[in-house]
């Protein structure tokens, strides 16, 4: 494979042990985990490959964590592919900047350790919830979110666009709550999310406004090769540009339909997912269901497992 577009996973894809494999295998795979720890102040290792359910869902630790697993992956076939873009969920837009060299590494661990915190201080109450809804199309679910909107007095969102026929709502657990109550009724499935707030939504303001300054302060270099952005879906191939994006992608929706249909458009019918389950690359298909033959594209995931030997 010699052009490809690279995925990066966000927060849903960890897995206990995660990592732990290449780490042990790769000396500097390790020593990336030890810096990450320094600069967030966390025992990532532990919480991780030691620890509970619970504790890897706290996004304080797991921010710096599954950035630290996306780019030991990165740097593990860095030397064999020639990228045509990248692209990261959520999160995951983060370890697509640092694979461009947009931004340093150390800049990417310390920005995704302060996010992670700032996003969790943004919710000490824990009143925010997100939920996956399933089966049902784009005009259905943002009826139903502002049904339940309404029915709650709650804030409520569509968040995520991940394919045609899946969404994440983000905002107040009782309209959450109320959101997936209503998909069952209308012959849709819901999946609440095991996340600690209501990410890409307003309850995330004070946390961006906190957020801004250090985003502003880092340097921004221009991209190896195009990273596309969650605000807007396209290809951004300047710093400056990347820089406004994320200035706005903590609290705007993940536009990864467009952001897959748009890499297509650009020429990319390979995709190469790099993280610790498969997530993105199943999302591929979906998204280009009309636009594109299955057969014309490529997907593959590469896991820590594959590298531990």
């Amino acid at each position: 494979m010699t052009q490809t577009i690279l995925l990066f996973p966000g927060q849903g894809s960890q897995v206990s042990g995660m990592g732990r494999d290449l780490a042990e295998a790769v000396p500097e795979a390790m020593a990336l985990w030890k810096r990450a720890e320094r600069i967030s102040g966390l025992a990532l290792r532990e919480i991780f490959w030691e620890g509970d359910e619970a504790a890897m869902s706290d996004t304080r630790a797991l921010q710096p964590a599954l950035t630290v697993v996306n780019l030991n992956l990165w740097t593990a076939v860095a030397g064999r592919l020639s990228p045509q873009g990248a692209a990261g969920h959520s999160l995951g837009e983060f370890s697509a900047l640092a694979a461009a060299n947009v931004l340093a590494l150390d800049t990417v661990l310390e920005l995704t350790s302060l996010r992670g915190r700032l996003m969790a201080e943004a919710d000490p109450e824990n009143r925010g919830g997100m939920a996956a809804i399933l089966k049902l199309e784009l005009p259905a679910v943002e009826a139903l979110t502002a049904e339940a909107a309404a029915k709650t007095g709650a804030m409520l969102l569509v968040a995520n666009h991940n394919t045609p026929a899946q969404f994440v709502v983000s905002g107040d657990k009782s309209a959450v709550a109320e959101a997936c109550r209503l998909a069952k009724e209308r012959k849709g499935r819901s999946i609440e999310l095991k996340v600690s707030g209501a990410f890409h939504s307003p309850l995330m303001a004070q946390a961006n406004k906190e957020f801004i300054p250090m985003l502003r302060k880092a340097i921004w270099n221009k991209p190896k090769f195009p990273v596309y952005c969650n605000a807007h879906g396209r290809a951004a191939h300047d710093g400056s540009s990347l820089c406004e994006a994320m200035l706005v992608q903590m609290t705007s929706p993940v536009r990864w339909i467009d952001t897959i249909r748009n890499q297509y458009k650009d020429g990319a019918r390979n995709w190469l997912e790099l993280g610790s389950k498969a997530v993105l690359g199943k999302m591929v298909t979906p998204c280009l269901a009309g636009l594109a033959a299955p057969e014309e594209c490529s997907v593959q995931l590469v896991q820590d497992a594959a590298f531990a030997l």
